[in-house]
């Protein structure tokens, strides 16, 4: 059951750990994205570093399990910038020899953030902070 609430540019949401959600989860920080004020280059980082963030926890937090578990979104405006935590309470940070993907989603955020962390989540698992530029300056940044 997703509980996602949009007030301005804030997101707070709770979606099953389902791959036809992360689309969902995409969507959503779009939204609040666009609504902070993002420009659209802004908004194609955030996509893509959202996407493969909630892949991750989508695919590998509760591989120990045979029921999903939940992620959990949380997005919002600090000045000039755009922050999103994408959580779990999986498996945590392990390797993974049997991995569905081919291992670049950690690089890809880091490339399209202005920063990003990996911490450990309060409820164990693991916790994405990301944060993104709202105005990219255009035509000078790249993907």
């Amino acid at each position: 059951m997703n509980m996602a609430s949009t007030s301005g540019a804030v997101l707070d949401a709770v979606y099953p750990a389902l791959p036809p959600r992360v689309a969902e989860i995409r969507r959503d920080v779009n939204a609040a994205a666009n609504c902070a004020g993002a420009d659209e280059l802004a908004l194609l980082r955030i996509n893509l570093a959202v996407s493969e963030a909630a892949t991750n926890a989508v695919l590998h937090a509760y591989r120990d399990r045979c029921r999903a578990g939940d992620v959990r979104v949380h997005a919002r405006r600090d000045d000039g910038f755009f922050d999103v935590s994408i959580s779990d309470d999986g498996v945590g940070m392990s390797p993974r020899t049997d991995s569905p993907g081919i291992g670049l989603g950690m690089s890809v955020i880091a490339h399209e953030t202005q920063s990003f962390e990996v911490r450990a989540s309060a409820r164990g698992g693991t916790q994405l902070l990301l944060r993104f530029a709202l105005e990219t300056g255009g035509a000078g940044a790249a993907l």
